[in-house]
């Protein structure tokens, strides 16, 4: 018999919780786990405990800490090398998208989204891995 592959769990940050049930009912219709969180300490708190998410998605603007900050945290820890990040954000200057690039996000999604771009991007993400800049 043949090995169950891990079933695909995304974690959402996000604080508008409009937006969060649409994001979940796009990630479940997939097929994929959901994971909520709608701030910086409750994404943390699901990246401490493992299995790690899959894939996270990550909004920028956050009540408690910015997204970017997170990330950049992130990146700094070696365990969370292989983990892919794609921003969802409203901030749409090309100097904030290039941070978030930068910073080592992987791919990066403006608001207001189209539902397919999103699951289009989480596919693609989660077919291709982690966008590696050299």
């Amino acid at each position: 018999m043949a090995e169950e592959q891990p079933k695909v769990r995304i974690l959402v940050v996000e604080d508008d919780l409009e937006l969060q049930d649409l994001i979940r009912g796009l990630i479940e219709r997939a097929g994929y786990e959901y994971i909520r969180a709608l701030t910086v300490a409750d994404a943390v708190a699901v990246l401490r405990v493992r299995p790690l998410p899959t894939l996270v998605v990550l909004d920028l603007m956050l009540p408690d800490i910015s997204g970017f900050e997170l990330l950049r945290q992130m990146r700094a820890k070696p365990m969370f090398d292989d983990l892919p990040v794609i921003i969802l954000s409203a901030l749409a200057d090309p100097k904030e998208i290039k941070q978030g690039l930068d910073l080592g996000a992987d791919r990066y999604l403006t608001k207001p989204y189209i539902a397919h771009n999103l699951l289009k991007t989480v596919n693609d993400v989660l077919r291709t891995g982690r966008r590696r800049v050299e």
